[in-house]
């Protein structure tokens, strides 16, 4: 049996117990900061051991999940690092994934296996509360070695991962940081971006906004302090799916007095998504 251990309880470290527990085949020890969500973790029955302490949950724990935010990891994973077992596996699940790679793998170097991954599955909902076990069903997993990373450990890692119902994508750190930009990061800054010119518009058109609205704006209902850390720490990339977002803007505004070009590209935008391959249940982040 895995003695998994899941430092963070939020929306996916909740999610990850949750699914550990349903499949079977794990031992599950959570962490949270606060001796106030160890309570509820315990109400909850949401794992098998929890604690506002860092070593009992760590210290015999085969493998690690960083699910704090990505401004916190290296300092918990200096933290953490003296207590694990050598060869314990270390993963996270930051959205981010060149400055963490970058700040975590000289920490494990000598102690403990560092890869890392990025489970494309979320909610716009925060907290343990949210959490599901079948958040993961169907999503993509990104899994992000470097050149250091122990290809083992890397096995292991999707091994998880698909234990818990992903499917898998290997991808250079940089290289996870540019697409994830493209589908995710940019995505948010849009929607978010949306609502506010809506609001300096004409803020009296949310009352007769419908579905459509609602649904292309969803995701600027994140956490914001978490989505402003996540955007400034890809801000290059981001920066640069948005100048492209605006010169393909200035593009197509040019079509709405030509129609026939218009209905072809929002022709050829209607077959591109409707290829999109769906997770059943998730929502991407």
């Amino acid at each position: 049996m895995m003695r998994l251990a899941i430092l963070g309880p939020g929306l996916l470290g909740g999610s990850i117990a949750l699914a550990a527990r349903q499949r079977g085949g794990f031992h599950t020890a959570l962490w949270a900061r606060r001796a106030e969500a160890v309570r509820e973790i315990q109400s909850l029955e949401i794992a098998d051991r929890a604690s506002d302490q860092l070593r009992p949950i760590v210290s015999d724990a085969d493998f690690i999940v960083l699910c704090v935010p990505i401004g916190v990891m290296p300092a918990l994973a200096r933290e953490i690092a003296p207590m694990i077992q050598p060869a314990a596996i270390v993963t996270d699940v930051g959205s981010v994934k060149g400055c963490v790679a970058e700040a975590l793998a000289p920490i494990f170097r000598e102690r403990g296996r560092f890869v890392g991954s990025h489970p494309m599955a979320g909610s716009e909902q925060t907290g343990i509360r949210a959490a599901r076990a079948d958040l993961f069903d169907g999503a993509v997993c990104l899994v992000t070695p470097d050149a250091s990373s122990d290809r083992a450990a890397v096995l292991e890692v999707r091994s998880f991962w698909e234990k818990l119902g992903c499917s898998l994508t290997e991808l250079p750190p940089a290289e996870h940081d540019e697409i994830v930009a493209q589908i995710s990061h940019f995505p948010h800054l849009l929607a978010a971006t949306l609502v506010e010119s809506v609001a300096a518009e004409n803020a009296q058109a949310f009352d007769y906004s419908g579905p459509g609205f609602r649904d292309v704006t969803r995701i600027a209902s994140g956490h914001p302090g978490m989505w402003a850390e996540i955007l400034h720490s890809n801000r290059q990339a981001v920066r640069k799916s948005a100048e492209a977002m605006i010169e393909k803007l200035r593009e197509i505004v040019t079509l709405l007095d030509r129609e026939a070009p218009m209905t072809e590209f929002l022709t050829q935008a209607k077959g591109r998504r409707d290829r999109l391959r769906l997770p059943k249940s998730n929502t991407d982040v």
